[in-house]
């Protein structure tokens, strides 16, 4: 290995106890491939099998917490029939030497009716047209108990930890958000009362893992810092959603961003990138695992050494090299490809869902050699 690139291979603990054995992170890959009720499929299996052997991360991705929250193919934990599923994500990713954490997450609004398996949809607050309905007091504090039971059933299936969705648009973040949540109750209104939702979560998983006796179980949260429109969420109400996030029973906090140094909207200096102004606030209190299009050894290194991140956290890169650990390790970063290409196709693994949407050329991809990027989304 070039000796440049050994700063991605120090270990870091955690406030727990549980050390992570580099800083490279692989971010949640959603493959869009699973199967009626979220069991994994072969399709599923050939993508995720030794592709990311030598993280010291794995995050895997958005996992139902509720049958009213499903909005695209995804594995779910609301039901001990799960299982079986979760157990053997765990153990893939146990096999590639990885700690393994479990996103959880809802879809809230943006839920499918064609996928949830005849359950009533619910919203933070409901829409004229009557497609959802407003969830009850009761509702949500049922929901609440929802996200932990689903972190007890991966804690059961041998993960070492979860992390909390509060990032995308997902229904954590239409909780957060006053352009979503138009409540008026315990759980809407003030931006404190918009920030009970999340820590009410958070809460009910610490209880949970308190229960359980397992201190060592890892608790992240993960976060989109702006939303664009006039009642968006901004850089000052998501750095006031950190500061109570650091006083909470937390092993790290993950950003969510297509761009590493895309800078503040609004709500503070818009000369700073949101990965800084958010690292400062952090202040060195928790692990922050930062992402945004890092393709190659040098963006991961460049990334890591501005010093915003404990740990860089990947996508698109490991889409198109099953086999990136192994390219820098052994000194042959020169070839990591950073566009797909048709002509090699099956190299990649994809699922169907995935060859589709990089035909599309829709940049929740990486672009092909053939048909680049034909949409592109900025609103987070």
């Amino acid at each position: 290995m070039n000796p440049k690139y050994a700063p991605l291979f120090e270990p870091y603990t955690l406030n727990n106890g549980v050390e992570i054995k580099n800083r490279l992170t692989v971010a949640p890959l959603t493959i869009y491939d699973s199967g009626e009720d979220g069991e994994m499929t072969e399709a599923g299996r050939r993508f995720w099998q030794d592709r990311f052997k030598g993280f010291g991360l794995y995050i895997m991705p958005f996992t139902n917490v509720h049958p009213s929250g499903i909005s695209f193919e995804s594995p779910n934990a609301f039901d001990e029939r799960h299982l079986p599923s979760l157990r053997e994500y765990a153990q893939i990713a146990h096999a590639q030497g990885a700690k393994a954490v479990v996103q959880i997450a809802h879809s809230g609004l943006r839920a499918d009716p064609l996928m949830t398996q005849g359950a009533e949809l619910l919203a933070t607050t409901g829409n004229d047209y009557g497609n959802f309905r407003t969830m009850t007091e009761r509702e949500v504090w049922d929901m609440v108990q929802s996200y932990a039971y689903a972190a007890e059933l991966v804690l059961r299936a041998g993960f070492d930890g979860m992390e909390i969705h509060g990032a995308n648009g997902w229904q954590i973040q239409q909780f957060f958000s006053a352009a979503t949540n138009l409540r008026h109750d315990y759980w809407g209104g003030s931006l404190e009362k918009r920030m009970r939702f999340p820590l009410a979560i958070v809460d009910a998983i610490d209880e949970m893992c308190r229960k359980h006796h397992r201190p060592d179980f890892i608790i992240g949260y993960r976060f989109s810092p702006e939303e664009p429109g006039e009642q968006g969420i901004t850089m000052k109400e998501t750095l006031a959603l950190v500061d109570a996030l650091l006083e909470k029973p937390l092993q790290y906090l993950h950003i969510s961003l297509w761009d590493f140094y895309k800078k503040v909207r609004r709500g503070a200096d818009t000369n700073l990138t949101r990965m800084q102004v958010v690292h400062d606030r952090i202040n060195g209190r928790l692990p922050f695992l930062g992402a945004g299009n890092l393709y190659t050894a040098d963006d991961m290194l460049k990334a890591y050494q501005t010093g915003w991140v404990e740990s860089i956290s990947i996508g698109k890169s490991i889409m198109l090299n099953p086999n990136l650990v192994e390219l820098i390790e052994n000194g042959r970063e020169a070839e990591i490809q950073t566009t797909f290409d048709w002509d090699n196709a099956d190299f990649y693994r994809y699922t169907p869902a995935m060859l589709n949407g990089t035909r599309m050329g829709h940049d929740f991809y990486p672009p092909s050699k053939q048909i680049g990027v034909r949409y592109k989304s900025d609103h987070f």
